[in-house]
């Protein structure tokens, strides 16, 4: 009935494709940094926060690339085009 396309799968689809982009981008940028880095302090009570990197680690392990780093797999850019597209 409504022909548009899935929109979840265009959500996750740019976030790996941004991901890509900061991964290429080296650990001395601050945005590098904020995707990767871990949080400081305590926690309070309740459930985990989710983080960028946990997003798109859970999204690859969908595909059926969870057991690979997706730093180093963003690195290779036709298997990451691989993910993305899969």
């Amino acid at each position: 009935m409504y022909s548009s396309p899935d929109i979840i799968r265009i959500i996750k689809s740019r976030r790996k494709r941004w991901a890509e982009h900061v991964a290429c981008m080296g650990e001395s940028r601050g945005v590098y940094r904020v995707l990767v880095g871990k949080l400081g302090g305590k926690r309070s009570f309740g459930r985990p926060w989710r983080r960028w990197e946990g997003n798109i680690k859970m999204e690859i392990q969908e595909v059926g690339y969870g057991d690979m780093d997706w730093i180093d797999l963003a690195d290779e850019r036709d298997g990451w085009r691989a993910v993305v597209n899969a």
